[in-house]
């Protein structure tokens, strides 16, 4: 038997009178399971914590934070960099001078120039506008200039799991966690985290783990929050559509082949009208292969809304004591 958690980062948002992304996206595949499965009003985000998949993806795999999680040492992990002894990893990121998110050209700009600044510290684009700075001690004074926003050093996640838990994602937070975690991690090629990426890979690579004889399977899709995050409400539909269409309805088809359970739910909430995140509850759904008629019931933040919120983190809290 074999539980999957497909992670729809991003995916919520605040409810209002407006339909949600959620709510407007077509999600047939999705639609199918919310009948014959269990809709809940999760809290990913622990109450002490910012809103973030830093924050609740740990969550989500069964570890909450004591404190605002290490970045660095996140985005390290997620690109198989390891400090030397003695040093330590920063992630920083990039804006422009609208404080909006720097894209790629001016990010690799910015890394050149700070290089420049912290010669003692080696300095790495990653996707966007974001940049991974290696080297000892304190950080640099180069990294604090204008348009540049290190990441505090935090909570780095202990290692819980073990390889028979199987985390598929591109490269970032998702599989950064894991790895520190200890999970097993896949990163498909052409899995790139934004709106676009090659979601059947990662659909593919989910089927091969379950039918692997996996104990846990995650599989983290970063386009909604990253279309969300560009206030681009049509990009995030399109890419809940995306994984309905390209992973969902093969995933689904493997956990009945296997007898497993199923779980789809975003980390946390992210606003396309804003580019914020935010740490409301969320939709959650869980299936265990059954079929139900059809009712309309939705994966939705108004389908949850009169439901109680389910702390994760008081579930986890009881179940370490």
């Amino acid at each position: 038997m074999v539980d999957v958690l497909v992670i729809l980062d991003g995916a919520s948002e605040p409810l209002g009178a407006e339909p949600t992304s959620l709510e407007l996206a077509c999600t047939p595949a999705l639609d199918a399971l919310a009948v014959a499965g269990t809709l809940s009003r999760l809290r990913t985000v622990a109450p002490w914590l910012e809103a973030g998949s830093e924050a609740a993806i740990p969550a989500l795999l069964g570890w909450i934070p004591h404190a605002p999680v290490d970045r660095g040492a996140v985005e390290a992990a997620a690109h198989g960099i390891e400090p030397a002894p003695g040093e330590r990893a920063w992630r920083v990121d990039v804006s422009t001078a609208a404080g909006e998110r720097a894209d790629a050209v001016t990010t690799r700009c910015a890394a050149a120039e700070l290089q420049a600044g912290a010669p003692r510290h080696r300095v790495r684009p990653l996707a966007g506008h974001r940049l991974l700075m290696t080297g000892p001690p304190p950080l640099p004074a180069a990294a604090c200039r204008p348009r540049l926003a290190p990441w505090p050093e935090g909570a780095v996640p202990p290692r819980l799991l073990g390889r028979g838990t199987v985390v598929i994602g591109a490269r970032g937070a998702a599989i950064g966690v894991a790895r520190l975690m200890g999970a097993a991690t896949i990163v498909p090629a052409g899995t790139t985290g934004q709106p676009g990426s090659d979601l059947a890979a990662k659909a593919a690579a989910g089927v091969t783990a379950i039918e692997g004889g996996a104990g846990r399977v995650v599989v983290h899709v970063g386009g909604p929050d990253e279309a969300a995050h560009a206030c681009d409400r049509a990009a995030k539909i399109a890419a809940v559509e995306q994984a309905d269409r390209d992973l969902i309805a093969s995933l689904a088809a493997a956990v009945r082949a296997a007898d497993g359970t199923l779980r789809v739910c975003p980390d946390h909430g992210c606003d396309p009208a804003t580019g914020a995140h935010d740490a409301a509850p969320v939709p959650c759904l869980d299936w265990s292969g059954g079929d139900g008629p059809a009712t309309g019931r939705r994966l939705t933040e108004r389908a949850v809304a009169e439901l109680p919120v389910v702390e994760l983190a008081g579930i986890l809290q009881a179940e370490a004591a």
